[in-house]
């Protein structure tokens, strides 16, 4: 079994246990279900840089990336650097992250945010709007063709932004339909966990024109960004670059500055 396939399984049985214990009712009475969303599409397509900046605190390749900032701190920090958007890592086990982290983040910040989550169950579409995310992921690799519409469905009845990712032609063929807003190229095999930009490279001219293009994983230059630019990238999803450094948003801020010049 490879990780990815560890980590579905694991995620059946962690929705399955919160299920019973957290009717849907309740999630649909939360404070944050009716709080209208900011899209992620928009902010993308009118910004220069294009930069989600992650909070991630672990992952399955680098072990920890950085388990000692606070979460509101990254949040009010990322947006003060002027971010497009922000990702928060939801997953406990493999990440280290968690729901608390999504609230933590919304209540510190006016970015739309990502729930960075595997998501495999219609719940964790409502869960993700009960705890203040703007836009959930759906990862092609895990899902039929039937579930990414199901399922980007719900989000767009939720006002959710649904960025779709990819990592090679054929999860793209499947993927392509009308609930779709983004389309994510993952640069890192999600089974190998190697990384390489020339992924996003060879799909982003079978990805068409109305989707947004993303681009996700192993960017750390300038140079990165200036190229995949030019192959039509307007979004670019950073997580270790800013996480593994003392101040994240300090140095999305550098980051951002060095983009524009």
């Amino acid at each position: 079994m490879n990780i990815l396939e560890k980590i579905v399984s694991d995620k059946h049985k962690e929705v399955a246990l919160k299920k019973g214990l957290i009717p849907i009712s309740q999630l649909e009475s939360s404070v944050l279900f009716n709080k209208q969303t900011i899209s992620l599409a928009s902010n993308l397509k009118n910004s220069k840089s294009g930069i989600i900046a992650e909070h991630k605190r672990q992952s399955p390749s680098k072990s920890i990336i950085n388990n000692s900032l606070n979460v509101s701190d990254v949040a009010s920090g990322y947006e003060q650097a002027g971010v497009s958007g922000m990702s928060v890592l939801t997953d406990g086990k493999y990440f280290g992250g968690s729901l608390d982290d999504l609230i933590l983040a919304r209540a510190s910040c006016n970015l739309p945010l990502l729930r960075k989550e595997f998501i495999i169950d219609e719940y964790q579409i409502l869960e993700a709007k009960a705890y203040g995310a703007d836009v959930i992921l759906l990862i092609a690799a895990i899902l039929s063709k039937d579930e990414i519409k199901q399922f980007s469905q719900l989000a767009k009845s939720l006002k959710l932004d649904v960025l779709l990712e990819t990592h090679n032609e054929n999860e793209l063929n499947k993927s392509i339909m009308p609930n779709i807003d983004m389309i994510g190229v993952n640069n890192r095999n999600l089974k190998t966990f190697e990384v390489s930009l020339a992924t996003s490279k060879a799909l982003s001219e079978l990805i068409p024109d109305n989707f947004i293009k993303v681009s996700e994983s192993g960017i750390s230059s300038i140079e990165a960004i200036k190229e995949l630019q030019l192959y039509g990238y307007k979004g670019f999803l950073i997580g270790e670059n800013f996480m593994k450094t003392i101040n994240p948003g300090e140095s999305a801020k550098g980051f951002i500055n060095k983009l524009k010049i």
